[in-house]
């Protein structure tokens, strides 16, 4: 169970090569070392996690998980419980695709739309069953401000990541009663390896520096945040800029 100061004693990271999701567990883990359950795809990036945080002294499970294998998330997640109760899950894997693939091949525009929407409500329902037979814990969802109005450059992701974010909202008031915290994190342009090429937007972060955002967030029970936080107010204007204007930004 999350301590008084914020501290969990366990964390569940689906996607668990995420490099935001690492940098959060690492960052819990600096407090102690922590029962950690890793799902992701079998692997050398899923072994390097691994012993990377069994060296900080973290008891570590691996499980495997595909995202496009919706049938098979609701077992995922049960497994990851059958250890003991999850302080924190955190919803961590997606991907960014090529936009301009992606509004015309229709191949590639479905599988983001299964990974980034469609099995983040998956794991999402699945995890949801399971906080709520516990009454307690802290649920993540790392979605991104893309999701908060749709750009030319990037539509078709930021479409599917309004569907997550959305999905999480009303998740974060079905599961309030039952004691549970659901924190949805919006972050802007992170460098990674997801982005990695890609020319680097305003206010561009870090893994590190996402993951200091979410720490707070979980341990002061904050249910949206953006990273950095100024993102907040840069969004607040893009949403109210007329459309005329709106498809002129170099954005």
């Amino acid at each position: 169970m999350i301590d008084a100061v914020g501290n969990p004693q366990s964390i569940l990271l689906l996607g668990g090569t995420s490099e935001i999701g690492l940098a959060t567990v690492r960052a819990f883990a600096a407090d102690r070392p922590l029962r950690i359950v890793l799902a992701a795809r079998p692997g050398p990036r899923l072994d390097a996690a691994r012993a990377e945080l069994e060296a900080l002294g973290c008891g570590v499970e691996t499980i495997e998980f595909d995202a496009t294998r919706i049938e098979t998330h609701p077992e995922v997640v049960k497994k990851a419980f059958a250890g003991g109760d999850i302080d924190v899950a955190v919803v961590a894997f997606g991907l960014l695709g090529d936009n301009e693939k992606a509004w015309t091949d229709v191949d590639h525009a479905v599988e983001l739309a299964q990974v980034n929407y469609t099995a983040t409500v998956s794991t999402g329902v699945a995890l949801a069953e399971r906080f709520r037979e516990q009454g307690h814990g802290s649920l993540v969802a790392i979605s991104s401000v893309a999701g908060e109005r749709a750009r030319r450059s990037n539509f078709v992701y930021g479409s599917t990541k309004a569907g997550m974010d959305a999905f999480y909202t009303g998740l974060t008031e079905a599961l309030r009663e039952f004691g549970v915290t659901v924190t949805i994190v919006r972050p802007g342009f992170v460098h990674s390896k997801m982005t990695e090429g890609l020319d680097a937007a305003p206010l561009a972060t870090t893994p590190q520096a996402v993951a200091d955002v979410i720490v707070d967030a979980v341990r002061t029970g904050k249910e949206l945040v953006w990273a950095p936080a100024p993102m907040r107010f840069v969004m607040s204007a893009l949403r109210h800029v007329p459309r005329p204007i709106f498809r002129r930004l170099p954005i």
